[in-house]
């Protein structure tokens, strides 16, 4: 098969790096993919928000199947276009892409769905939005209504962040993703996800893992992207995710068909967890970033099979294949991120690492430039390894850092402490 992943990050580079360990996998092409992907794949520079440009580019390369990365691609209705042309591809429409590029209409599906989550409002002028936090009080969490990389949520301790927050989001510091604002009760507990393929009504679990949001140790600090993750999620049992799916994966699907647009694809949870039970904190409707890297390395080859059998419906009759394993990534990024940064520096180091199964640096914001490798981005690199225990990939992933030479990035040195 000719293969197409759009995006350019490290969940794309996962994607990739498992991908093309499918035999079925004949040629890979990413776009525009990073400096990491154009090791193993051909490198295409393509606008991939322009749906009718990424279908003719596949017709001309006889592209018999397009992953779709990034969220922007969905919600801009790429899928739609390539499904239009009779092109395989992995990813919801944009119609039910609205999981992720609105909270708002989340929790209306959730309301009909009966899907636990957490209580909220919803607002489109600040005068509102500040009068309903005065009302209420904190802690409370204030959240851009559309897509903003991550970094559109408020957990606010006090009134005045909450304020701040709905000031901020409604001068635009989101853009347009402000300019509604959801605010909801503040829940308390451990976050974890849950990564469900999803066709229609047919729901397959392809795993759990926990994030880590914020940017520096302890979770403290500014939200970011991700600044690591680990799979499994300790505190997300079988038991607990058989509720999760019962009475949220599979209403929330039922509910999407029964509104005329049915969802294919990754439907990503994100959970709140305490005393054994889960409300749901949001939707996405792709693999998180970094959660995508553990899940990868965890299950190889598969990848590709677990995503052709949701393509082509044929979920019903597959099955996820875990080790008895644990998998860990640790993101590098450069200082100064998620505020501002300068792009340029040179990493050195790489080419003296391990590569295997077991361990990988998978890329997000590099790009070889006169044979030096740079950081151009916030998150750069994702250190990722698996091991019999948590433990053992945590020190495995910390002697790889270390061998990377690269002063003006930063980690975060606690990833995995929750379950550690």
């Amino acid at each position: 098969m000719n293969i197409l992943i759009l995006g350019s990050g490290g969940r794309e580079h996962a994607l990739a790096w498992a991908i093309k360990q499918n035999p079925k996998c004949d040629r890979l092409i990413c776009a525009p993919g990073n400096a990491g992907m154009d090791q193993i794949a051909d490198c295409a520079s393509l606008d991939i928000l322009d749906g009718g440009a990424v279908r003719d580019f596949c017709m001309e390369n006889a592209v018999d199947f397009v992953v779709i990365g990034p969220e922007a691609a969905l919600v801009a209705g790429v899928a739609d276009k390539l499904r239009e042309a009779g092109i395989l591809t992995f990813g919801p429409s944009q119609a039910a892409a609205e999981l992720e590029a609105s909270k708002a209409f989340t929790k209306e599906v959730c309301k009909a769905a009966g899907a636990p989550t957490a209580g909220y409002a919803r607002f489109t002028n600040a005068k509102s939005a500040r009068d309903y936090v005065l009302a209420q009080g904190a802690p409370i969490v204030v959240k851009a209504d559309g897509l903003a990389a991550g970094k559109g949520v408020v957990v606010a301790m006090t009134r005045k962040q909450a304020l701040d927050a709905v000031d901020n989001m409604f001068d635009g510091a989101f853009g347009d993703a402000g300019a509604e604002v959801v605010i909801e009760e503040f829940m308390e507990g451990e976050e974890a996800s849950l990564f469900v393929l999803c066709h229609g009504e047919t729901a397959l679990s392809m795993g759990s893992a926990q994030d880590h949001k914020r940017v520096f140790e302890g979770d403290k600090g500014p939200n970011t992207g991700g600044m690591g993750a680990y799979s499994p999620a300790p505190i997300l049992p079988a038991s607990l995710e058989v509720k999760v799916m019962d009475q949220m994966i599979r209403p929330t699907l039922a509910e999407m068909a029964r509104r005329g647009t049915p969802f294919q694809g990754m439907l990503f949870a994100g959970l709140m967890i305490k005393d054994g039970r889960a409300r749901l904190v949001e939707y996405n409707v792709r693999f998180g970033d970094p959660e995508c890297q553990v899940l990868c390395i965890r299950l190889g080859a598969q990848v590709l099979d677990l995503l052709l059998a949701c393509a082509e419906d044929r979920l019903h009759e597959t099955r996820v294949s875990f080790a008895d394993d644990h998998a860990m990534t640790v993101v590098l990024a450069t200082k100064g991120y998620p505020g501002a940064y300068e792009k340029g520096s040179e990493i050195k180091g790489l080419d003296a690492l391990p590569s295997s199964s077991m361990q990988e640096v998978f890329h997000a914001g590099t790009a070889l430039n006169d044979g030096q490798m740079q950081a151009i981005g916030g998150r750069v690199l994702n250190v990722t390894t698996r091991a019999e225990s948590l433990g053992q990939a945590r020190d495995l992933a910390y002697d790889l850092v270390d061998a990377i030479d690269w002063p003006e990035g930063f980690c975060r040195r606690d990833i995995g402490w929750r379950a550690l």
